[in-house]
């Protein structure tokens, strides 16, 4: 350590990454779906940039290498600016579930990202998820062969080492072959218990006047440094609200952002705070590194752990292919529902989900039906796509149900082949790549199926699977193909042998009828094992015990149907004779956002007069 070292200067460092890449949300948000989300990353670092400046601080921060191979001019500009930049792995993991092997290559694919990124030496690390413990030590001994000179992931807290209370303040940890500096996050003892004084989620949970006062305190008693960290997320309190996670979850990620600028900015004013190099006096060490091509990380292996999903460059927000699509048509419709939160990682994720069709062998387009909205999803499907020709927008100008609003895109595809998503993206739409070969000759549906044997489930409430499975069970006693899913929305049909069904249920029963349907007419349905995920922003628009209670109605109809070949009386008008009537009452508007050709129908089909084209709405027209 640099022996001129002033005792009163503090050490800053500073978490890069965006709100969806944090701990609290890692068991909810995998990193295959971070392409999904609004990036804010490079607005919240202008933000922090900004106050950093303003008091005359350096800082450390660390740096995510997804994040610097995404978003290397952000990275580059943090460097400019005069802050080190130090690493913190390359996915948001901690250590532990990884071997020595694992973490070292881990460490490296991050180094070799961020150098990239911001051109100078990484000389710093610092865990991305929880903090090393007494068991963890081993991973100071990696960082040190690999180069590091020093490493800021011990937290002391709680009864974290302490039967060593060296490890409180920054020490020199000798490995094997090298040394390196632990530089700790500092804590203090809060009704007997050790906490961070000065780090992000404690500094918003706790008052004020504790951390001034604790801050104060350190400066007064310790000549080690004060080692603070905060995350640039926790500057943006207009980020998007996740809807993962328990209520202390929420609490821990979202309580007094609003007031985390301030208490910063004050912060900064009371200490004098540098970077970790600064401190330990190894700035001549961040020095700059060969220029690299920009195809090297392309070439990096990527773990096989870390291959979840094709590898495809992300799509700039907005972006719009330059040639029309080539390949076998694909028509994907996707209702929507009082989705106004969620329509740009839905934007984002359809792009994606063209991309890889594309590079697939598909040329997709996209029907997206907005079922009668009340809030402005309209508004914003229309400036996510009103530019892009790929996409087609139509409205039910009064709510029908998620299964009218599939029949109305099925009715509208000018495609054989034709899939049905959520708008929530609850199963991974980058699975219609593998699913689309399914629909073979002979085959009239195939079903996405989180609960076939090779399917999973991931953080979905018990009561859900537990309603879900019990009505499979019974699907499965009255219908002839034993599936182990008939309610999903996550399809792949052939359009002639369904696009003619008159379904008497247009909301959540009418995905379950058209399964019924079709395997008591004769048709050949296909599961594919697949993954059902929480939804990640805005909430579920099912009510629940009136579509337990209509399970069982529709069961003993189709029960009825297969033992006498009726349904039975519908028990209102058919879903899209209803349609029809209401359009013709001028009550049920379809409109179509772009002026392009529209595929090839029958002007004297009843079905087809009822898509009206016209322009856009005026805001005041969708409220």
């Amino acid at each position: 350590m640099n022996d001129h070292a002033q005792p009163h200067r503090h050490i800053l460092t500073i978490g890069l990454e965006d709100y969806f890449q944090v701990g609290a949300f890692n068991r909810f948000v995998q990193n295959n779906q971070w392409y999904r989300f609004e990036a804010r990353l490079a607005q919240n670092t202008d933000r922090t940039l900004a106050l950093l400046d303003a008091a005359g601080a350096r800082a450390t921060f660390f740096v995510l290498g997804w994040v610097a191979q995404e978003f290397p001019d952000v990275v580059r500009k943090v460097a400019a600016a005069g802050h080190e930049v130090g690493i913190k792995g390359y996915y948001h993991r901690g250590v532990r579930g990884l071997t020595p092997d694992e973490f070292r290559a881990d460490c490296l694919r991050a180094k070799d990202a961020v150098e990239t990124a911001c051109g100078r030496r990484v000389i710093g690390y610092r865990l991305a998820d929880g903090w090393l413990g007494p068991r963890d030590l081993w991973a100071l001994d990696v960082l040190a062969d690999l180069g590091f000179e020093y490493d800021s992931s011990i937290a002391p807290i709680g009864g974290s080492f302490a039967n060593e209370p060296y490890r409180r303040f920054p020490h020199e940890h000798m490995g094997e072959h090298r040394s390196l500096w632990e530089i700790p996050i500092s804590t203090a003892r809060l009704l007997g218990v050790r906490v961070p004084v000065a780090g992000g989620n404690y500094f918003r949970q706790l008052p004020a006047w504790v951390s001034r006062r604790a801050a104060a305190k350190w400066d007064q008693k310790y000549s080690a440094p004060l080692v603070a960290y905060f995350h640039v997320w926790e500057l943006d309190p207009e980020q998007p609200r996740l809807a993962v996670g328990s209520f202390l979850t929420r609490i821990r990620h979202y309580r007094n952002l609003k007031q985390m600028q301030g208490r910063i900015a004050a912060l900064l004013v009371a200490h004098r705070f540098t970077s970790v190099a600064g401190y330990l006096g190894l700035e001549q060490a961040l020095e700059p590194v060969p220029e690299r091509a920009s195809t090297d990380l392309a070439r990096t292996p990527t773990p096989a752990s870390d291959r979840t999903t094709p590898t495809v460059p992300a799509l700039v927000d907005g972006q719009i292919p330059s040639a029309q699509p080539r390949g076998t048509p694909v028509t994907v419709v996707v209702p929507c529902f009082d989705e106004e939160e969620i329509v740009t990682y839905t934007a984002r994720t359809l792009r994606r989900v063209r991309q890889v069709l594309g590079e697939g062998g598909y040329a997709a387009r996209f029907v997206l039906v907005d079922d009668g909205s009340t809030d402005q999803t309209w508004n914003g499907l229309w400036a996510a796509f009103e530019n892009d020709p790929g996409f087609d927008l139509v409205r039910h100008d009064v709510n029908l149900g998620v299964a009218a609003a599939i029949m109305t895109g099925l009715k509208r595809a000018g495609t054989e082949i034709v899939c049905s998503m959520d708008c929530d993206c609850t199963y991974d739409p980058l699975e219609l790549l593998n699913m689309i070969p399914l629909l073979t000759p002979g085959v009239d549906l195939v079903t996405a199926s989180p609960y076939h044997p090779a399917g999973k489930v991931r953080n979905v409430p018990g009561w859900r699977l537990l309603l879900s499975r019990g009505a499979a069970w019974l699907y499965r006693r009255v219908l002839r193909q034993k599936l182990y899913t008939y309610t999903s929305c996550f399809r792949v049909y052939r359009r002639s042998s369904v696009a003619g069904f008159q379904m008497t249920h247009g909301r959540y029963l009418g995905v379950a009828e058209m399964v019924g349907r079709l395997d008591l007419a004769g048709g050949k349905i296909v599961e594919h094992p697949a993954t059902l995920e929480v939804r990640m922003i805005g909430r579920s628009k099912m009510k629940t015990f009136r579509t337990v209670i209509g399970h069982l109605g529709l069961l003993a109809k189709m029960a009825a149907a297969r033992a006498f070949g009726w349904w039975g009386k519908a028990p209102r008008d058919q879903v899209i004779k209803s349609v029809i009537d209401a359009h013709q009452a001028g009550n049920a508007v379809l409109i179509r956002s772009h002026k392009t050709t529209p595929p090839p129908f029958d002007p004297d089909d009843p079905d087809v007069r009822r898509l009206i084209l016209t322009s856009p709405p005026t805001p005041s027209a969708t409220e």
